[in-house]
């Protein structure tokens, strides 16, 4: 039997990979790669400049791992609904193979190419721990509380143990070309940019070892700390599937649960908490262009303008707010707890529609991904399915003094404010004179005084929120 192996850029590995499993079991292996112009067009991968580093890393260890093990990346050019059933039909394979996307855009591409293909196409699973969809209340609905959706989950089976990579790979069959090549950032306009993390099986890997090794044993404490170096960043990983979240789990279990049970209940949490991002956008694809509760339709958000763009650029006079919107920019990396922050800020002290937020960040994050971007975006906002509730409002002073106390990350992002001493810092407008003069700040030229006052910004939104919610009155914090 001749199988197509189908990458789709959520899958880059060689471990854990079912799909290719199945094919390497059956006899004669295509692996494929299909350079889409929805990705790859340069105006396409401009928009997202970091992912796309990221994903010429991945497939460039993915290339070398084939190679070493003795088979090869076909690389082509072309629409994946009609460059795949074309392949398929030129090569003579009797099925194509390839992992499940939870994405509508992915469940539609699958669509249309299965209809167009002449073999049979088989979706194996891999993205999250468990299927999509599986996991259901006592009534049989899918679960709208994450808290409720955890509890099953614990109560369920433990995810399987993950596949350990292959070997040895059989040999691209006679008559198979290698039509394309992987392009590089130049060819599609871009520079590379050192601060992004590097792709890749083998990166990934060793970011995983260097988490379990040390700050996982502290994670249930440091994790929303900004001025530490207190995650995993393996959310890039887990978004093109370098790692599977299976040999996550697995891993972390293993490595932490005798050590440090509080640290892995934290960051096994958090895998349950992306599985549920998932298992939503699965049960309910059009969460990416609406709100998850119905009564948050027409919700009078502000679009773009200016307060809108010193937000974009971090220049809404909040340091922490400003560090982040940085950093995003700067390095496709911003920790959750300043994103909760930021967005926070952006929907309750500006009432900017999530919606922009939520699309500036896939554009620039390095682990934007669809499920787990929208479902943070709603929460914050408070329109999510399961979504902080709505008036309480993040006052970034408070958050920022909590979380960033010595104010190490606001230094580093906000240089600017870096000579200003840890008192004034987060509050720069309440700094005096002499302080401001001494740290070579001038408000309104070196940095901008507040866009918004807090107390009056917070009021403002409860009283939106009262009148289109048509509530007495707005609920107290």
């Amino acid at each position: 039997m001749r199988t197509l192996l189908w990458f789709r850029g959520k899958d880059l590995r060689l471990a854990d990979h079912l799909a290719l499993r199945s094919a390497t079991d059956q006899g004669e292996l295509i692996p494929l790669f299909v350079l889409d112009p929805f990705f790859f067009a340069p105006a396409r991968a401009q928009a997202t400049p970091y992912r796309i580093q990221f994903l010429l890393d991945s497939l460039r260890e993915l290339e070398l791992a084939l190679a070493q093990r003795g088979s090869r990346l076909v690389l082509a050019e072309g629409k994946s609904h009609e460059l795949v059933p074309r392949l398929a039909r030129q090569w003579q394979v009797d099925r194509v193979v390839a992992q499940r996307w939870c994405a509508p855009l992915g469940r539609e591409r699958d669509r249309r190419v299965a209809e167009a293909l002449e073999v049979p196409f088989e979706l194996f699973e891999g993205e999250t721990l468990h299927v999509p969809g599986t996991l259901r209340t006592t009534q049989g609905k899918p679960f709208a509380v994450f808290s409720a959706f955890a509890r099953a989950f614990s109560a369920g089976p433990t995810p399987p143990a993950p596949l350990p990579a292959p070997e040895r790979l059989p040999a691209l069959p006679r008559g198979v070309s290698l039509p394309s090549s992987l392009p590089g950032l130049q060819q599609l306009g871009l520079q590379r940019n050192e601060l992004v993390l590097t792709g890749g099986e083998q990166r990934a890997r060793e970011r995983l070892a260097a988490f379990l090794q040390g700050p996982a044993r502290n994670y249930h404490e440091a994790r929303d700390r900004l001025d530490l170096d207190a995650t995993s960043r393996l959310s890039a990983d887990l978004k093109f599937g370098t790692l599977s979240a299976r040999e996550v789990w697995t891993e972390a279990r293993a490595a932490l649960s005798r050590r440090a049970r509080p640290a892995v209940t934290s960051f096994l949490n958090e895998l349950v908490w992306r599985e549920f991002a998932h298992a939503l956008l699965w049960e309910h694809p059009t969460l990416l262009e609406e709100p998850a509760r119905a009564e948050w339709e027409r919700f009078p958000w502000r679009g773009e303008g200016t307060e809108w763009q010193a937000w974009v650029a971090g220049q809404t006079g909040y340091p922490v707010v400003d560090a982040a919107a940085r950093q995003l920019l700067a390095s496709g990396f911003v920790p959750n707890r300043a994103r909760m922050i930021a967005a926070s800020f952006l929907t309750k002290h500006l009432l900017v529609d999530y919606r922009l937020g939520e699309a500036h960040y896939q554009r620039w994050l390095t682990d934007g991904d669809w499920a787990n971007n929208n479902l943070g975006w709603q929460w914050c906002a408070g329109c999510g399915s399961d979504a902080q509730p709505y008036f309480r409002v993040f006052n970034p002073t408070l958050q920022a003094q909590k979380f960033d106390p010595e104010g190490r990350y606001v230094r580093r992002w906000v240089p600017e404010l870096a000579r200003l001493p840890a008192a004034h810092l987060h509050t720069p407008w309440l700094a005096p004179a002499s302080a401001l003069q001494a740290a070579g700040v001038r408000l309104g030229r070196d940095y901008p005084a507040p866009i918004v006052d807090h107390a009056a910004a917070r009021q403002r939104f409860l009283e939106v929120a009262k009148k289109h919610f048509g509530v007495g009155r707005a609920p107290s914090a």
